[in-house]
């Protein structure tokens, strides 16, 4: 797997794509001091790195009647089984982040539903069927704090594996 070291051009463009995805390049390239040529062969180069991963329109959760934010951590029966588990978890829409994690239980997950009831529905007709899911546990989020990308702004010196 090949390392790519960022500089600190690389890490001005990271700034500001993370900031606002949707800067024009030739904006970036002024702020940085280079080419808007030079701002696209390095957005290239940190795609093909694997630093960057694409970009996304963020569509807020509450504009679509997604209300209810919870969190489930799932314990497995058989710990080695958590890809098969995995796999029927990417075919749950309401599913939008799922973690292999350390700690009693094996997998904690991120959705989104409509009520409480498409929750239960959720939880007791679709993931506790899923094969090896053992027990659930559900946190409900009563507010979100913030959300916010990775930070980027001061790193120095970076090196990110190919991923």
């Amino acid at each position: 797997m090949a390392n790519y070291k960022l500089d600190e051009t690389d890490r001005k463009i990271l700034y500001y794509l993370v900031n606002n995805a949707r800067m024009p390049y030739l904006e970036i390239a002024r702020e940085c001091g280079v080419s808007g040529a030079a701002v696209h062969q390095r957005i290239k180069k940190l795609e093909d790195n694997g630093v960057i991963s694409g970009s996304q329109m963020m569509v807020k959760p509450g504009a679509l009647g997604l209300n209810v934010c919870a969190f489930i951590s799932i314990s497995l029966t058989e710990a080695n089984k958590y890809q098969e588990v995995t796999e029927a978890l990417k075919h749950i829409p309401e599913v939008v982040e799922c973690h292999f994690v350390t700690g009693r239980a094996a997998l904690l997950l991120k959705l989104y539903c409509i009520d409480n009831d498409h929750l239960m529905e959720a939880i007791i007709n679709t993931i506790q069927r899923i094969p090896y899911v053992q027990s659930t546990e559900t946190m409900i989020s009563l507010d979100q704090a913030f959300e916010r990308q990775v930070w980027v702004k001061d790193f120095k010196s970076t090196t990110f594996r190919n991923l």
